[in-house]
């Protein structure tokens, strides 16, 4: 991969978020938040698993910048704890809260390395929550004074802002379907808590400007959705997923406006909001792990689609297809869908999980690894030769972590953690990525 394949200022990093690796859940005046409760009720994620140590990045976090700084990258994508800011979403700031971030900056900063901030990685404060949570307008207003908090704060050392980490997820994951936190099981009832969050971006991006923040963007997941076949039921039900899970999110910041689909179930009122939400931004993230597949609704489906599975493609331990060409497709149909509205754009997580083990000779040899990552750059390098505007690429993760509902199993780490002792690893796809930072 020379030189020339990719912009002279290109930004190489790897992602991070805090509640999959600070652990330290009760130290420090952390507040208690949603997932904390999500992992404490029986049954809600495999093994019972919780995230009280994860990978202990609280107490560890220089042996992290080290990687880091061994690694090479240009950039570290973060995330603060809401509940550890403000124990309970609300209210003056906890002074132990933020001098901890003041340490971590600080010391990611002494390295070179530049940190990308995102204020919330689906950990809402539980008080936030029992007041209503996205479903609540209030929680807008919450999350603006918390950014406004971080922004005066760390605003002398954060490179790029991000408000919110991939809301799709919250809204369809979190409250539609109820697999993460808070475990709501609303179906489309659940699309509300969208608009919430775009407010509460909107508003965000007003607060970090206020507080001089110069670089803020997005972090959203996005997916292709193809359809289950070339009938015309199966293509509207694609469109129908396509606006639920892509454009509910992209057309209000880009456009001003809400997918026609989504409109009966979005109040009238919200549209006074949508200047807030439009705030220009100074780039787009995107998040991108795999495409989705849609058909039309069988009998007795309370949704206008059904999910189907992509096949024909290798699969990770998380059960995605690994289907590189998909970041071209979703790249390049950013581009064609928004034009001269799209801002330059940031790859912020692409990685995979794979059952990663510390071999006899001492390393981790995730060939697999190697290989998504080397057909995902090659798929980047194709959509910027289309003219997609692409600035950087962050690899998810630098660590092994906890994966949400599935626990520790899937492995998404350039760094393997033993959860037992902490040790930390480096896999050979992290020598790989080194050497292509220090070449590329």
């Amino acid at each position: 991969m020379e030189k020339s394949r990719y912009p002279a200022d290109f930004l190489w990093g790897v992602s991070t978020s805090a509640f999959q690796i600070e652990g330290a859940t009760r130290e420090g005046g952390r507040g208690r938040s949603i997932w904390d409760t999500f992992t404490a009720t029986a049954g809600k994620v495999a093994g019972g698993e919780h995230a009280e140590v994860a990978a202990d990045h609280y107490h560890r976090y220089p042996e992290d910048i080290a990687l880091m700084t061994e690694l090479g990258v240009d950039a570290y994508r973060m995330s603060f704890a809401w509940p550890r800011i403000q124990p309970d979403g609300t209210g003056r700031p906890n002074p132990d809260g933020l001098d901890f971030y003041d340490r971590l900056l600080d010391a990611v900063c002494a390295t070179g390395i530049s940190p990308v901030g995102t204020l919330y990685h689906w950990d809402t404060p539980q008080a936030i929550e029992d007041a209503g949570g996205w479903l609540a307008r209030d929680t807008a207003a919450r999350f603006a004074e918390y950014a406004a908090i971080l922004g005066e704060r760390f605003g002398d050392r954060v490179r790029m802002w991000i408000p919110l980490n991939e809301p799709m997820v919250m809204t369809v994951y979190g409250y539609a379907i109820g697999e993460y936190a808070p475990g709501k099981a609303l179906l489309l009832d659940a699309v509300p808590t969208a608009h919430n969050q775009l407010l509460a971006h909107g508003l965000a991006v007003r607060a970090l400007r206020a507080a001089g923040a110069t670089s803020i963007g997005t972090a959203n997941n996005h997916s292709p959705v193809w359809p289950a076949s070339a009938a015309a039921a199966d293509q509207a039900a694609a469109d129908w997923l396509d606006a639920l899970i892509n454009r509910l999110f992209a057309d209000p910041v880009l456009l001003g406006r809400y997918p026609g689909e989504l409109l009966e179930h979005l109040p009238e009122r919200y549209a006074a909001d949508l200047p807030i939400i439009a705030e220009p931004l100074d780039f787009y993230g995107v998040n991108y792990y795999e495409p989705q597949a849609a058909a039309a609704p069988t009998p007795g489906n309370p949704l206008p689609f059904e999910l189907r599975p992509v096949t024909g493609y290798p699969r990770t331990t998380n059960d995605s297809p690994i289907v590189p060409d998909g970041l071209r497709e979703l790249l390049v149909g950013l581009r064609r869908r928004y034009a001269e509205a799209l801002p330059p754009v940031y790859v912020t997580e692409n990685g995979c999980s794979f059952a990663d083990e510390v071999a006899a000779d001492g390393g981790v040899h995730d060939a697999q690894r190697i290989e998504f990552l080397d057909q995902h750059l090659r798929a980047l390098r194709a959509a910027l030769a289309e003219g997609v505007d692409v600035r950087g690429y962050f690899v998810w993760s630098l660590l092994d972590n906890f994966e949400w509902s599935k626990g520790y199993a899937p492995r998404f780490g350039l760094v393997h953690v033993d959860y037992a002792t902490q040790r930390r690893t480096p896999k050979d796809s992290f020598d790989w990525y080194r050497k292509l930072i220090r070449d590329a």
